[in-house]
């Protein structure tokens, strides 16, 4: 079945934020590189399409948020410190942080096609798009409405058992003609608090073998960072709340990459 695109003019760029394996972290990837495109003075959109299980409100401190609307359009969530930054989410629409979403395809197409474009993005430099993993109704969505996307940015970590099924989101980009504009390996190595030195845990490499394996770009490495997860929990981007780390840094690489 065809979807009709939808027009959004004012974007200059648009990248969807994937991955084929759940528990990559991928969401705290998508949260923290439109922050930090954001704190580069970018004009960044950041829309949340996991409709069973968002949580780049509670990541951003939006979790109590709740919409408004204006001449017939919904207003995305801003964060003062980073003005830049508007966030949409169906975490905004529900009733409690634990109230289930019980929907099939057809009704989440249709509430992903409101928030491309019944939203009041304005113009923006960038939207990243934060979808659930696997390769079924909301990546396809959004891929299909958007019509002409800039990229995906595919999140993986080292082990092979989540680089094979992370391969699945790249032929997944392929057969439907979006560009994969790299690979992220998250989770590359432990950052010890105390001394900061890395410990892989894992093996090593296995998001930089697969971009060569398929023939993408390979974005970076990040490494596990304890404060990521307090960063998280507390509703603030690691990037905002840890500017001068090594891994702040880190994000800041991917970002000028992909501008």
């Amino acid at each position: 079945m065809s979807i009709e695109t939808v027009k959004m003019d004012g974007v200059a760029k648009k990248y969807i934020v994937m991955s084929g394996k759940g528990g990559v972290g991928k969401s705290t990837v998508a949260v923290n590189l439109a922050a930090s495109l954001a704190l580069r003075g970018k004009r960044v959109g950041l829309l949340d399409v996991d409709i069973h299980g968002p949580s780049v409100p509670t990541m951003l401190g939006l979790g109590n948020g709740r919409l408004e609307a204006i001449g017939g359009k919904m207003l995305p969530a801003g964060i003062p410190e980073l003005g830049n930054l508007k966030v949409m989410s169906i975490g905004f629409m529900l009733q409690s942080p634990d109230a289930p979403v019980i929907w099939r395809g057809p009704m989440k197409n249709g509430v992903i096609k409101q928030f491309l474009e019944e939203v009041e993005w304005g113009e923006l430099d960038c939207l990243v798009v934060d979808c659930p993993p696997g390769t079924g109704d909301e990546p396809l969505s959004v891929i299909q409405l958007l019509g002409n996307a800039d990229g995906a940015i595919v999140v993986t970590t080292p082990q092979e058992v989540a680089a094979i099924d992370v391969s699945k989101s790249i032929n997944f980009c392929k057969q439907l003609g979006l560009p994969v504009a790299g690979v992220v390996e998250n989770m590359s190595g432990f950052v010890c608090p105390e001394c900061g030195k890395i410990t892989y845990v894992f093996k090593r490499g296995g998001g930089k073998r697969l971009a060569e394996e398929y023939g993408v770009p390979f974005l970076g490495s990040l490494p596990l960072d304890p404060a990521i997860g307090e960063a998280g929990d507390s509703g603030t981007p690691y990037v905002l709340k840890f500017k001068e780390s090594p891994v702040s840094d880190l994000y800041n690489e991917i970002t000028r990459s992909l501008l």
